[in-house]
């Protein structure tokens, strides 16, 4: 077992074994969020279940790793990382088993929340584990080369399934788990860094895990449910009202949840880190521009087999140009991290993800699916420059010793922005049509504007103190 620290990281080889294994584990556990929507249609026919209830095949997975992010990341910081990223993987290997052999869409729902827990863990502690890894004056690269994985699993999972169903059937999508879940816990109790654990940390209060747990369950449902609106040409007002409701218990339990917080010395939400001003810029900038992905990549689909009437191979064409731009710019962006300033390089990229987006609604109001593929990638530059500079900001301005909750908000700022995001999409669509050029430019639209406000915050950072 390897020992770092924050401010040395790992010697090479070790670095890169380390690297490769912290790799491995999050891009199983991203992929496999999204692995099974292609199967949906065939685990509901095998299953004899509804296609409402075959969603929570999907949701379950998210909705458990969604709760469970700070949790771990806390206990990272009093048990290591290493073993929290272990004991994920553990649980990720054994739960792909038993989705494997689930004999009910129910039963195959409870395999994939277990799954979505271990999911939690890796996620939790990842950007911890690369901050251990890589010295000060290489963790630019490190984070770049994370951000470019998650990218990419982000979008492999359809290909994935895609390619394992044409010879398959679905429960291979979970076997293919278990010999890349053996290795990734071989390799990580030999490779992985140890982190010292931080002394004198209080336990967590029963309470504040369920205001925690309640917080994100009532967010993800809400914004689920103003979701279901959108199924309809004309909405679903009685989901949209649910969904309402829900999101306005949300933010009545985070308040006390918040409250509770501030007097912790060291609390599960991490009020300590977004008392740093950069920090909480950071966080802010990464939630809407998550919601503004999350926004785009929702009414995109819509736009072209709805409205354009593509094939669904040209579709997929268009959609690729977005991942592809957001690989060649993290790179670069990686490498002009401490050259440049994290705040104005994420500013950049976040007003050309705004022109981008801005443009594809303009191209929304009409038919112009030639000009869509620029547009596109443009979209795709300009989200991959903002984000490793971003990530670098969040790691590297909590101390050493919060490793661990930076890590952890790293991931809760994704998965709230993106709920975030397809809750403002539903409410759009219930006004409009999904189905319309008109309903697909108003929804590029407002992705657009939720990547100009991330701009806003991003260049903010630019003149603010990291203390």
């Amino acid at each position: 077992m390897p020992a770092a620290t924050p401010s040395a990281g790992l010697p090479t080889p070790q670095r890169w074994y380390a690297m490769a294994t912290i790799l491995l584990g999050i891009a199983l556990s991203v992929i496999d969020s999204t692995v099974v929507n292609l199967a949906l249609p065939g685990m509901v026919r095998d299953f004899h279940a509804s296609a409402s209830a075959g969603v929570w095949v999907v949701n379950a997975y998210q909705l458990a790793t969604l709760v469970l992010l700070l949790p771990l990341a806390h206990l990272g910081e009093r048990w290591t990382y290493r073993r929290v990223y272990l004991g994920g993987a553990i649980v990720f290997t054994a739960a792909s088993a038993l989705c494997a052999m689930a004999d009910s869409l129910w039963l195959l729902a409870a395999a994939r929340a277990l799954q979505g827990a271990g999911a939690a863990g890796i996620m939790a502690v990842n950007a911890a584990l690369v901050r251990m890894t890589y010295p000060p004056e290489h963790l630019g690269r490190g984070i770049a080369i994370n951000s470019i994985t998650v990218a990419t699993a982000s979008v492999a999972g359809p290909v994935v399934a895609a390619a394992i169903l044409s010879v398959a059937s679905w429960p291979w999508l979970f076997l293919v788990n278990l010999p890349l879940g053996i290795v990734l816990v071989l390799l990580g109790r030999r490779v992985l860094p140890c982190n010292e654990v931080r002394r004198g940390a209080s336990e967590v209060s029963p309470l504040d895990v369920v205001l925690n747990g309640s917080m994100f369950v009532l967010l993800f449902l809400g914004a689920d449910l103003l979701g279901a609106s959108v199924r309809g040409s004309d909405g679903d007002a009685g989901a949209a009202r649910w969904g309402a409701m829900l999101l306005a218990a949300c933010i009545a339990v985070g308040i006390v949840h918040v409250r509770r917080q501030r007097s912790r010395t060291h609390p599960l939400l991490p009020i300590d880190l977004l008392r740093i001003p950069v920090f909480r810029l950071s966080m802010a900038t990464s939630v809407c521009a998550f919601a503004a992905q999350m926004s785009a990549t929702i009414a995109l689909p819509f736009l072209f087999l709805e409205a354009w009437n593509l094939a669904p191979s040209q579709a997929g064409l268009l959609m690729a140009c977005w991942p592809l731009g957001v690989i060649v710019a993290a790179m670069q962006a990686g490498r002009m991290i401490g050259r440049w300033h994290d705040g104005l390089l994420g500013a950049l990229g976040l007003a050309i993800l705004a022109s981008g987006l801005a443009l594809m609604a303009i191209t929304a109001a009409g038919s112009s699916p030639q000009q869509a593929w620029w547009r596109l990638a443009l979209c795709g530059i300009g989200f991959g420059l903002f984000q490793s500079p971003n990530n670098h900001t969040i790691i590297t301005s909590a101390p050493p010793q919060r490793a661990g909750a930076a890590s952890g908000m790293l991931g809760t700022a994704r998965l709230t922005g993106q709920s975030t995001g397809a809750a403002l999409l539903a409410l759009v669509y219930a006004i409009t049509s999904a189905r319309e050029h008109g309903g697909a430019s108003m929804a590029l639209s407002l992705a657009a504007g939720l990547a100009a406000v991330a701009a806003v915050f991003s260049a903010l950072r630019i003149r603010t103190t990291r203390h």
